[in-house]
């Protein structure tokens, strides 16, 4: 028979399905065998005998679907397969859409609203008629209006009875605010008093929202009736949201400085500070509002520049305490700020500081010269040309020298090449190290002479230490929470902030060393979270903790015997008991 043009489209077919109808057609209607079919299509045997075998069970389907084009995606739907039954049985039981996808969610399988009327078309059913208006119900009762808040007077103060509170757990923070000698801070710092409320009292409320880990101002709204808390600031109840939101735009630069000078030698008589110099870094807080007052800095978590707070923070590298935060800087001011901070540390520490660690974005060349004039040692990075990169690459392997370094983690193992620089006129050592998990080496800049490579290796890496610590900060404080559009409200909100942190930080040092590296969130969630009431005597507020699972740590820590003189409550005593019930 003479085949005309066009012919291999039939008797060669290159579409799956087209090759599939055309094996079956040889097999039944040629009477082909499966060795025969191979050969002519391109199939091995036992492919052509799967086919036929899954033909006469019906895996196939009818011939027509040989032909049709699978659509691409998922071929189920689990969500809606998991719902089905139950969706179709509410929806013939004359449920509503809104009453399907609350009872979905409800057994564990829930669907949106588009889902659920897809289900109920597939399945031929219509929408329920919307209901009839429902008569108006009776007005919400009014809310309760919480008492203004006033300085309890002398003859305001209980003498008896008690006081049940869910916040009992923040009274344990106050030892150390009395150690810290927070109303001496407060002096120091001029923070503003109001016609009502001295500053002392402004302060802890707003200390106690971030003690207890509210994440906005306006949220103590939810605790404003609990008195317990009113009376730890030596109130009748705390502030409402008006006076917390504005208290800080109250505040100065200049009040900020005041109180990070004072908090300086209690940081040091409290054993915060230690001696292996300063981790420096900026952090972004970013705005979530429309306002343009602020400036476009970069947000790593954004990957992006945005509308954002930069806030200048450095951390005791030893142990990783904040001791000074600016949040009141410009895009101009940036690069200066570390020769600031220097004068500030001066200053308040008697001398400059002996190593300061920072990566390559914190400050300009000239003032890494500034801080060489100055005689203040500094770890940083220095960023990579293409051109370093190219030198870098065409050094021999004898060029290079290995080290091991003594840290946890992996990459304990690094070569590295040492050259000396001069930049903005001042010769520096620049280290290139490889091994340190980067495709490229890590470029390190410095003007310590006397320390060896391996210990500016480690040194630098002790530097993440400050990240950590802003990510528990964040968590814990909800640093990260812009309070204001403008930079003065944020430059106070972080030295509360601090102050928070620290408090933590003094609390868990009186207890087991098992609780000394615990994160402010996890000692709140173990200790300061916990229930209890307040029992009054004359001159005396016996806080009473209901025990729980770490309760033994307290016990451990004599709090039993604990007696406190408040001075924001008129020199009363305060102490700790735990009854079994």
């Amino acid at each position: 028979m003479t085949q005309r043009p066009g012919h291999q489209q039939f008797t060669a077919p290159t579409h799956p399905s087209h090759r599939r109808y055309e094996a079956l057609r040889a097999y039944y209607v040629e009477g082909a065998s499966a060795q025969q079919i191979a050969e002519r299509l391109g199939y091995t045997r036992a492919s052509v005998e799967t086919l036929i075998r899954d033909y006469r069970k019906g895996r196939l389907g009818e011939l027509s679907g040989l032909f049709s084009t699978p659509r691409p995606g998922p071929k189920s739907q689990p969500k809606k397969d998991a719902a089905r039954e139950l969706a179709l049985r509410l929806r013939r039981e004359r449920h509503g859409i809104e009453e399907i996808v609350w009872e979905l969610e409800r057994a564990g399988t829930p669907l949106s609203r588009t889902a659920v009327w897809e289900i109920l078309s597939d399945a031929g059913l219509s929408r329920m008629p919307a209901p009839a208006a429902a008569p108006e119900s009776e007005p919400a009762p009014k809310r309760l209006a919480a008492a203004k808040a006033h300085v309890l007077a002398e003859d305001e103060w209980p003498t008896a009875g008690t006081v049940q509170t869910a916040h009992a757990g923040l009274f344990l923070l106050v030892p150390e605010l009395v150690a810290l000698d927070l109303p001496g801070l407060v002096q120091a710092a001029r923070w503003p008093s109001t016609s009502q409320l001295q500053a002392i009292h402004s302060v802890l409320s707003l200390l106690a929202l971030k003690l207890s880990g509210r994440r906005r101002r306006s949220h103590v709204q939810n605790i404003v009736h609990d008195p317990a808390l009113g009376l730890l600031a030596g109130l009748n109840a705390l502030p409402k949201t008006w006076h917390l939101t504005s208290y800080s735009y109250r505040t100065t630069r200049s009040q900020q400085v005041s109180f990070f000078e004072a908090l300086q030698p209690r940081l040091r008589d409290a054993g915060l500070v230690g001696e292996q110099g300063l981790n420096l870094d900026f952090h972004t807080i970013m705005s979530y509002g429309e306002g343009t007052v602020l400036d476009k800095n970069y947000v790593p978590r954004r990957s992006q520049r945005t509308r954002s707070v930069l806030t200048f923070i450095a951390q005791d590298g030893q142990q990783h305490t904040i001791i000074y935060a600016n949040a009141e800087l410009t895009a101009r001011q940036q690069s200066g700020e570390v020769t600031r901070f220097c004068r500030f540390y001066e200053k308040t520490h008697g001398q400059l500081p002996t190593l300061v660690v920072f990566d390559q974005k914190l400050t300009t060349h000239q003032h890494l010269a500034q801080l060489d004039e100055l005689g203040v040692g500094f770890i940083t990075l220095r960023q990579r040309s293409p051109k370093l990169i190219a030198e870098l690459q065409a050094l021999p392997a004898s060029a290079w020298t290995k080290t091991r370094l003594d840290r946890a983690g992996k990459h304990k193992t690094a070569t590295y090449h040492e050259t000396a620089v001069t930049l903005a006129g001042r010769t520096f050592r620049q280290i290139a190290v490889n091994g340190l998990g980067r495709d490229q080496a890590t470029l390190l800049l410095t003007n310590r002479h006397a320390m060896t490579v391996k210990q500016l290796i480690e040194r630098y890496g002790q530097r993440w230490g400050i990240e950590n610590q802003l990510s528990e900060q964040i968590r814990a404080f909800h640093l990260d929470s812009l309070c204001s559009q403008v930079p003065l409200a944020v430059d106070f909100d972080v030295a509360l902030t601090i102050l928070a942190d620290i408090t933590y930080r003094r609390f868990t040092r009186g207890l087991h060393t098992a609780y000394h590296n615990q994160t402010p969130d996890t000692i709140r969630d173990y200790l300061i979270n916990a229930s209890g009431e307040l029992r009054f005597t004359t001159g005396n507020v016996e806080v009473r903790l209901r025990r729980r699972t770490h309760t033994p740590a307290l016990l451990d820590a004599d709090y039993e015997n604990r007696r406190i003189a408040v001075p924001w409550w008129g020199g009363r005593t305060l102490r700790y008991s735990f009854p079994a019930r």
